[in-house]
């Protein structure tokens, strides 16, 4: 099939890589013409701006955007939204706020535009090993670019099936899922991202306890000098904890068990405060998560070796560059 991609950054750059793979024509733009034409080198089909981009796709018209969410997303879907026509498809794979997605699905549908937002998960990793995929709006589109998703999707791969799931139809064992309507596939996301956060702070707090078990506060016959390296590995190979994260912190570990490289100032991409707003719409406690976001708040203020395990993490998996403290002022 043809799509077109619109942003090459960390995720938008391995989606194209992936789909050329996969023997996809893809038409990219991007802000940075070095992008297009690293791209361009590779295969990808270049355009120099979005009314470019546009003619050079084939009828009905897919273009599938990587652009960080906010403005940047709401500005490139509405410049796009008036030079696309009936029966073209615009997908959304960043990090949007599912509302925003309810909003421009009915804008969209309006002009016969078929919108799909899709939560995407990979990270840094995704050009090899797939991306995981929640996908919400119009079905039939969702139908239609099935190739595309299972291009991008990791697929069944080595994993175990679940005993029983030889029974049941569908995507989800493949690495992705028709959600629902508009805002479901990014709902889904948002609620994926707010477990993240409880997941990476229960470890953060983990391997803090490890690291202080030496302390001198502790009765000496108390006090262990434990190797955090070879406790994560250890956990890697049988443990109930085991997991993707586990492994992204025992790589960072044995790169720098002190991870003196990191301050410790955790960002949050927002889908985490998302989802503790949802919880609240809904009734619904969520003490781990809430806990959990309001960590990453005061790791900009105090860091301990937890949040440095954060930064770790999210490094690893994201590739997301821990910002600098902001200077105070007198």
């Amino acid at each position: 099939m043809q799509i077109g991609m619109v942003g090459l950054g960390k995720m938008g750059a391995n989606m194209t890589r992936r789909l050329m793979r996969g023997g996809h024509q893809v038409v990219v733009t991007d802000l940075s013409a070095d992008n297009v034409r690293q791209l361009a080198s590779e295969g990808a089909v270049a355009s120099s701006s979005l009314d470019d981009f546009v003619t050079k796709l084939g009828k009905p018209r897919v273009a599938w955007l990587m652009v960080p969410a906010g403005d940047p997303t709401e500005q490139t879907v509405q410049a796009l939204a008036k030079k696309f026509e009936r029966g073209d498809i615009l997908i959304d794979g960043g990090n949007s706020y599912f509302k925003d997605d309810i909003r421009r699905g009915e804008q969209l549908k309006e002009k016969g535009i078929h919108y799909l937002d899709v939560g995407t998960s990979g990270g840094v990793w995704g050009l090899e090993r797939g991306y995981c995929m929640m996908i919400g709006g119009s079905k039939d589109a969702f139908q239609q670019l099935n190739p595309i998703f299972k291009t991008l999707a990791p697929g069944l791969g080595d994993i175990p099936r679940t005993p029983g799931r030889e029974k049941m139809a569908g995507t989800a064992e493949d690495g992705y899922i028709y959600c629902g309507p508009h805002g479901a596939g990014h709902f889904v996301k948002m609620v994926h991202n707010g477990i993240e956060y409880g997941i990476m702070q229960a470890y953060a707090e983990g391997f803090d306890i490890f690291k202080n078990a030496i302390s001198k506060e502790l009765p000496e016959n108390q006090r262990y000098d434990l190797n955090l390296p070879d406790i994560a590995e250890v956990w890697r190979r049988g443990s109930v904890v085991s997991s993707w994260l586990l492994d992204l912190t025992a790589m960072a570990l044995t790169e720098n068990p002190t991870l003196s490289e990191y301050t410790g100032f955790v960002q949050d991409s927002g889908e985490g405060r998302w989802t503790i707003q949802a919880a609240i719409d809904e009734a619904v406690p969520v003490d781990v998560l809430s806990a959990a976001l309001f960590v990453r708040f005061r790791s900009r203020q105090d860091h301990t070796f937890a949040e440095k395990m954060l930064s770790a993490m999210r490094q690893k998996f994201g590739g997301h560059i821990e910002l600098k403290a902001p200077k105070k002022t007198a």
